[in-house]
């Protein structure tokens, strides 16, 4: 029984550690597809912050 709770757990991590990096190239993709240009817009203006806020998107769809 330990045995399937421990396959369930290490199913569930790998799924949100893809989706996570899934959410991060989502996010680069939009700073660079579609992100302002002008610096003014505060989430896609740089893509460190687009990344992370793509990927904790991405982790809290998988939560």
């Amino acid at each position: 029984m330990k045995s399937i709770i421990q396959k369930l757990r290490g199913k569930k991590m790998i799924t949100r550690i893809v989706s996570v990096v899934i959410g991060g190239i989502l996010g680069f993709a939009y700073y660079k597809f579609v992100g302002c240009r002008s610096g003014s817009c505060p989430l896609t203006s740089n893509p460190y912050i687009s990344t992370i806020w793509g990927s904790l998107i991405g982790f809290m769809i998988t939560g």
